[in-house]
């Protein structure tokens, strides 16, 4: 057979469903942090999408100020 290798490419932009299921939460708490300012998006054509590396500074963000409030 062949030796072809294929390597998944990790994915940039989430669809806001997408994005949710990664954060663990639902849909209309989605959209309520894209439009409160807290998670980026960008469009594309109609579409809109969350940049993958958006997430990760949402939930360091979350973290910082989570650390920032304990006693």
């Amino acid at each position: 057979m062949s030796d072809i290798e294929i390597i998944p490419t990790p994915r940039v932009m989430l669809s806001i469903t997408e994005a949710a299921q990664c954060l663990s939460i639902g849909r209309s708490t989605m959209y309520e942090l894209i439009h409160s300012g807290a998670i980026e998006t960008v469009h594309i054509g109609r579409l809109r999408r969350v940049p993958a590396d958006c997430l990760q500074e949402f939930v360091d963000r979350c973290r910082r100020e989570q650390r920032g409030q304990e006693p």
